[in-house]
């Protein structure tokens, strides 16, 4: 059970959703007869399907994780978003009252459900076709499935199983510094950008107040 003070909680399902979007690498977390088994994953967030929307991949045929599973335990499947150290350096009531600690901010979404496999190759190709096209959609000039030969694409179908998550529960975590004041938020954030990376950056856009 994912630790959740309300001060923390992202309530807003358009963020949670974004976040998936955005970092679709997903660590399916799945029990078995060996006990639990980490995947990393990318999923597709599809709305267009259930209350909560689904999540769709696939994994090589090769890969235990669709065969050897308890049908009765629903997965998890874990997205990460920025996540940053933060030190009480930064927080200017450090020099007022001394009682900061370090801490780490982090970003995150937990979605659960059944898990379904599909081996059909009419099923796996419209979704690898929608798979490629949003990983592609960046791409000067993407890549699409007509491009590789028929056998040979009909070879690498064969060789992996879908995945499909219909989601029962979605929960996300915003760990940004929102028990801090301002102040401190602050100067989180003008600490964090000129550290200057990407995840940096990033995390001071959400810790910053207002």
């Amino acid at each position: 059970m994912l630790y959740l003070p309300p001060h923390f909680e992202q309530t807003n399902p358009e963020a949670v959703r974004e976040l998936i979007a955005a970092r679709p690498l997903g660590t399916l977390i799945t029990l078995g007869a060996d006990g639990l088994s980490a995947n990393h994953v990318p999923f597709l967030l599809d709305e267009r399907s259930g209350e909560q929307g689904r999540l769709i991949g696939h994994v090589a045929r090769n890969n235990a994780v669709w065969h050897h599973f308890d049908a009765s335990v629903e997965v998890l499947v874990v997205f990460q978003g920025p996540s940053a150290y933060i030190s009480p350096n930064w927080f200017p009531t450090k020099q007022e009252t001394h009682r900061v600690v370090p801490t780490y901010n982090y970003i995150v979404v937990h979605a659960y459900g059944p898990r379904l496999i599909h081996e059909d190759e009419t099923w796996l190709r419209g979704i690898v076709g929608r798979l490629t096209k949003v990983m592609e959609a960046s791409q000067p000039l993407p890549w699409k499935m007509a491009d590789a030969p028929a056998d040979y694409l009909h070879t690498m179908l064969t060789s992996i199983v879908g995945i499909e998550i219909p989601i029962t529960r979605l929960i996300g975590k915003w760990k940004a510094s929102q028990n801090r004041v301002d102040a401190d938020r602050a100067g989180a954030a003008a600490a964090l950008e000129a550290i200057g990376d990407d995840e940096s950056v990033a995390m001071a856009e959400l810790i910053r107040p207002g």
